[in-house]
């Protein structure tokens, strides 16, 4: 189970996605009736551009007192995410978001978007694998 592929995890064949014109209240509107906690931007063609996130809104909007409702999505997201393919291992994704510090992940296989997952969605042998490789290079 710890050697899972990421496309026996995805979440969200069809995962929520807006373009890059979006408001931030709409993003904010789909996160809270949805319970997600992230948003994919998306081209008119539907490729993958970049990721919005709660922690996003909070830092880059509200912590600036930006208007919500008159803030496009292109202007606060994390352009380019980091990706990974759906045939890649659940260790691998673990170990890209403990590394740059994030919790969602964007699958795309190509241009297509195939899902997202949360750092919530691996097993507790997935994260004790992990923290076994962390503890390894640490007291090296």
């Amino acid at each position: 189970m710890a050697n899972r592929r990421l496309d026996e995890i995805v979440r969200r064949r069809n995962p929520v996605t807006l373009p890059l014109t979006a408001t931030v209240q709409t993003a904010c509107r789909l996160m809270r009736d949805r319970r997600i906690g992230a948003i994919l931007v998306t081209e008119p063609d539907g490729r993958l551009v970049g990721l919005v996130t709660g922690r996003d809104i909070v830092t880059r909007v509200a912590a600036e007192a930006l208007d919500a409702a008159a803030t496009p999505l292109e202007t606060i997201m994390t352009i380019q995410p980091d990706t990974l393919k759906p045939t890649a291992h659940a260790i691998d994704a673990l170990r890209m978001m403990q590394d740059g510090g994030y919790r969602h992940m964007p699958i795309v296989d190509g241009d297509r978007i195939v899902g997202i997952v949360s750092s919530g969605d691996f097993l507790g042998m997935e994260r004790a694998r992990l923290d076994e490789e962390t503890g390894f290079w640490e007291i090296m």
